[in-house]
């Protein structure tokens, strides 16, 4: 059931099952009959940009991920 607030709740079993937990960012997209709703985990990779800076590893990894680490 959606709110008048235009509100809905996603069932516990499909919020453990992708890790959805609250203040977790989602999208909406249109489908074949219907709408997906999909976690923004992309949100939650930027919030981690940074977190192994100093610790020795090559500078530009990021910029040439293809490359073998030596």
């Amino acid at each position: 059931m959606v709110t008048s607030k235009g509100q809905l709740v996603i069932p516990v079993k499909l919020r453990r099952a992708y890790r959805i937990e609250p203040g977790t960012r989602v999208r909406f997209q249109g489908i074949r009959g219907g709408i997906a709703i999909y976690p923004k985990y992309e949100e939650a990779i930027q919030h981690y940009r940074g977190i192994l800076a100093g610790l020795g590893l090559p500078e530009d990894i990021g910029r040439d991920p293809d490359r073998a680490i030596e």
